[in-house]
């Protein structure tokens, strides 16, 4: 180049294309714009952009004169953009934008620049994220966000990547919640399996039991509760197996099984909701006529649901939701990706059946405090133990449990992950031990019997018995 007095040559290799521009002694040393077009790269004039480049970088004087430092009084740079160059294990969470790495180099040690090396991208892609990365040609292919800075324009479709050091660059991209870092992810995961498992088989055998003595006494606080081991299975069956659907990345199979996990869940929450309603019928107001009584409280736990997961899945908020471990693992699940959508409707739904069952439940204890002072000089006293069980009875059946969710931040992020974790995914095992407890005595327990031929459930119990009755 010296001889042939060029400031410039194409460089051409099987596995890249690339330029190197050398800026000689005793010349003025001046920062260069270099386009990379799709098979070719070439350096801009100022007076003279190209608009259609796929790639381009800025190198800053600054770079130039400490390549002179190392290079007796010579400047250059060498650029190489290499094609499908990357590490399957480090990037499946994301993909390198046009499947291109860019290789720069000054032959100097180019770092802690302030007045940055500039690299221009063309991005049709306005949902994924895009953050520019470095690697520094060693070893694994590890990138790092370290040294640069990440601009996106949205409105003129270009990335621009501000670094302040040279190597191998690309930008990664990243759907938007993959950054979304969840600690303890892979111990939380492990339990809620083998919870939602174990509660899986034990609710299950609960159903079995209940529809092959059908035949005998069944009232409706039983039936309440089969209800409600339903849709705990459909639950904890669409959760075990989201994450497999997430994996086959057929968004079809993604927007069911979503649906169907969201769904589920609440029908639990009103399941919940109209176990406490229950309740309050029973225990608290008394001489209760509802007509159709089953019928209704049936049809409000699965129809009521249904509109609010149908409005979702047409407004399309059911996708693929990345999870990344703080070891970098990445977890797919099939969920809503709208934060406000998400917290609008689970947790703000969840609230309202929170605020009703707390109110039953206080009510609840509270006769049976009084229950338990008025026939204590008989002898009829029941145990702390009975007593202590009761009150978990009533947590797990009015799902007071899933309230630790809102103890998620801070200092109580961790405790209350695996708090809630482990009591909500064993939720259908405790369930199955009061069924258990319970189903041999249903007239004991409660005394409202379904099979009456009259339309109408009239609930007529005293008021202190039923509380001496609630956990016999």
């Amino acid at each position: 180049m010296e001889k042939n007095n060029k400031s410039n040559e194409a460089i051409v290799t099987k596995d890249a294309v690339g330029l190197l521009h050398v800026q000689a002694k005793n010349t003025e040393t001046k920062e260069i714009n270099i386009c990379f077009s799709s098979d070719h790269a070439v350096v801009e004039s100022q007076s003279d952009k190209n608009t259609n480049c796929s790639w381009s970088i800025k190198v800053s004087k600054q770079a130039f004169d400490k390549s002179r430092l190392e290079n007796n009084g010579s400047a250059f740079v060498g650029v190489l953009r290499f094609k499908n160059m990357r590490n399957e294990d480090e990037t499946k969470n994301q993909t390198v934008l046009n499947n291109e790495v860019y290789g720069i180099t000054m032959r100097a040690n180019i770092s802690n620049l302030t007045d940055n090396i500039e690299m221009f991208f063309t991005n049709n892609d306005k949902v994924m994220t895009a953050s520019c990365s470095s690697w520094d040609g060693k070893g694994e292919l590890n990138w790092t966000t370290s040294g640069c800075v990440t601009e996106t324009n949205k409105q003129s479709n270009t990335i621009k990547c501000s670094c302040s050091h040279l190597t191998f660059f690309a930008v990664l991209m990243s759907p938007p919640d993959a950054r979304n870092t969840v600690p303890d992810l892979e111990p939380l995961t492990f339990i809620t399996s083998v919870g939602c498992g174990i509660s899986m088989f034990f609710m299950a055998v609960a159903l079995f039991m209940h529809f092959l003595l059908r035949k005998a006494k069944s009232n409706q606080a039983t039936k309440i509760l089969m209800n409600m081991f339903v849709a705990l299975c459909l639950l904890n069956a669409s959760f075990l197996s989201n994450e497999s659907v997430a994996n086959t990345e057929d968004n079809a199979a993604c927007v069911f099984i979503a649906l169907l996990l969201h769904y589920s869940m609440l029908a639990s929450f009103t399941w919940f909701f109209i176990q406490a309603l229950h309740m309050y019928l029973w225990l608290i107001r008394q001489n209760v006529t509802i007509t159709n009584y089953m019928r209704k409280i049936t049809v409000l736990g699965w129809a009521f649901p249904a509109p609010i997961v149908i409005a979702i899945a047409s407004a399309g908020e059911y996708k693929t939701l990345i999870l990344k471990t703080t070891s970098g693992k990445i977890s797919r699940m099939c969920w809503i990706t709208n934060p406000i959508v998400h917290y609008a409707v689970n947790i703000g739904y969840y609230a309202l059946v929170f605020i009703f069952t707390t109110g039953i439940f206080i009510m609840i204890v509270t006769k049976v405090v009084q229950a338990r002072r008025m026939r204590a000089t008989d002898g009829k006293r029941k145990t702390f133990r009975k007593q202590l069980m009761m009150v978990l009875s009533l947590f797990l059946l009015f799902g007071l449990t899933w309230s630790v969710a809102f103890f998620s931040y801070g200092p109580m992020l961790i405790p209350s992950y695996y708090i809630f974790t482990v009591l909500n995914s064993l939720q259908g095992f405790f369930l199955f031990l009061y069924y258990y407890h319970i189903h041999n005595n249903v007239a004991g327990c409660f005394s409202d019997d379904p099979e009456s031929t009259d339309s109408s459930t009239t609930i007529t119990q005293s008021s202190t018995n039923a509380v001496e009755n609630i956990y016999n």
